[in-house]
C-alpha cells in the first residue's frame, strides 16, 4: 500500500463548531467542512435534519439546540443515506424519523456495507462508533413531496432530482425563503460522488436555483446567507461535477485505464478545486463512479470495505 494513507484515516485534527442563526427557525450546525446538520424550531418542536455519524456526536448538535430552545426533537429527516449522516439518530430520541423511499431503499441495499466502508474512511467522524445501536431506519418514507407543520412554521420536503445518490431530499421554509440541500450542494468543499447519477445531477442544481434560496445550509461548508452566495455554492458545486465528469469522459474516449483517468483528473482539477476541503479524500471516489458511469454502469455499485481499499490500492499504489 502507498504511503499515503487511505482516505481520510490521517484527518484526526478536531473542527471548531458553529451554530449559525439563518432565520426567527432556522439554524445550521457546522464544523469547519466537516458534514452539517440542519435545525428547524417551530412553534412546538424542533425538526434536525441529518444527525452526525454518532449519538455522542449527536450531543452536541442538541447542547447548541438547548442555547436558544427548550422544544422537545421531534422529527429528524434524512436528506439522503450515508452513514456519517444518519447513524447519530437514535440519540436525539425523535418521534418521527422521515425519509424518501429512495433512501429506505439504499438502506436495505446497502446499509451495512456503507457502515464499515465509511468507518474505515472517515475514522474521525466515528467518535464513540460503540454508541451507534444498528442501521438507522425511517418511520416514515414519502414519494416526490411531503409538507409537515411545526405549528404555524411550514416545512416542504421534496424529491428534486437525483443527484448525491437517488435518494436526495432537500428542505425548504417557504416563509423563511431557507434552503437546507444537504450533500447536493457543497460550500468550499469536494462533493462525493461515489454513490452519484452524474448525468442527473447538474439539472437538479438547475432545479435548486429555482427556488431563489436567500439562505441555504449544504451538506458541508458554511451556512450560507445571502441570496449570492446560495448562488454561488450552487453553481460552483455544479462547475466541479461538470469539469470532473468531463475530464473522465475525455480520457475515456482516448481508451484510457481508470488509474490514468484519476491521475489526468486530478492534475486536471487540482488547480481550482485541491484547495477544497476532502478533495484528495473524494477524488478516487469521484472518477472511480465517473468512470463507471461513462461506461454505462446506471446504477452506482455497492461500495465495501474492501472494494474502498483495492480502490485506493489501484489508484495511489
Amino acid at each position: 500500500m502507498s504511503e499515503k494513507k487511505f482516505a481520510s484515516q490521517a484527518d484526526l485534527e478536531e473542527k471548531k463548531i458553529t451554530f449559525a442563526k439563518l432565520s426567527e427557525h432556522a439554524y445550521a450546525f457546522t464544523a469547519e467542512g466537516d458534514p452539517n446538520t440542519g435545525v428547524i424550531i417551530g412553534d412546538d418542536c424542533v425538526m434536525v435534519l441529518d444527525t452526525q455519524a454518532t449519538p455522542v456526536m449527536a450531543q452536541l448538535v442538541i447542547d447548541q439546540i438547548r442555547t436558544v430552545t427548550d422544544k422537545p426533537i421531534k422529527y429528524v429527516v434524512l436528506t439522503h443515506y450515508h452513514a456519517v449522516r444518519v447513524l447519530g439518530a437514535s440519540g436525539y430520541e425523535p418521534e418521527h424519523i422521515i425519509a424518501s423511499n429512495d433512501t429506505r431503499d439504499l438502506i436495505v441495499e446497502r446499509g451495512e456495507q456503507d457502515y464499515k466502508s465509511e468507518y474505515e474512511r472517515f475514522p474521525r467522524l466515528f467518535d464513540a462508533v460503540e454508541s451507534v445501536p444498528g442501521l438507522t431506519w425511517p418511520t416514515q418514507t414519502f414519494t416526490g413531496e411531503m409538507t409537515i407543520w411545526l405549528g404555524s412554521v411550514e416545512v416542504q420536503l421534496k424529491q428534486v432530482g437525483r443527484g448525491h445518490t437517488k435518494g436526495d431530499t432537500i428542505a425548504w421554509l417557504p416563509q423563511d425563503k431557507v434552503l437546507f440541500s444537504g450533500d447536493l450542494v457543497e460550500f468550499g468543499a469536494t462533493p462525493y460522488t461515489g454513490d452519484a447519477y452524474l448525468e442527473d445531477w447538474p439539472q437538479t442544481l438547475n432545479n435548486l436555483l429555482e427556488f431563489k434560496a436567500e439562505k441555504l445550509v449544504p451538506g458541508r461548508g458554511d451556512a450560507l446567507m445571502s441570496a449570492d452566495t446560495c448562488r454561488q455554492a450552487i453553481e460552483e458545486t455544479r462547475d466541479f461535477l461538470s469539469d470532473m465528469y468531463g475530464s473522465v469522459k475525455a480520457c475515456q474516449a482516448k481508451g484510457m485505464n481508470l488509474r490514468d483517468t484519476y491521475k489526468a483528473t486530478m492534475e486536471a482539477l487540482s488547480p481550482k478545486y485541491g484547495h477544497w476541503v476532502i478533495f484528495e479524500h473524494c477524488l478516487p471516489f469521484d472518477v472511480t463512479r465517473a468512470y463507471d458511469e461513462c461506461q454505462g454502469v446506471r446504477d452506482p455499485r455497492i461500495w465495501t470495505a474492501e472494494r474502498d481499499i483495492k480502490m485506493w490500492q489501484d489508484m495511489e499504489g
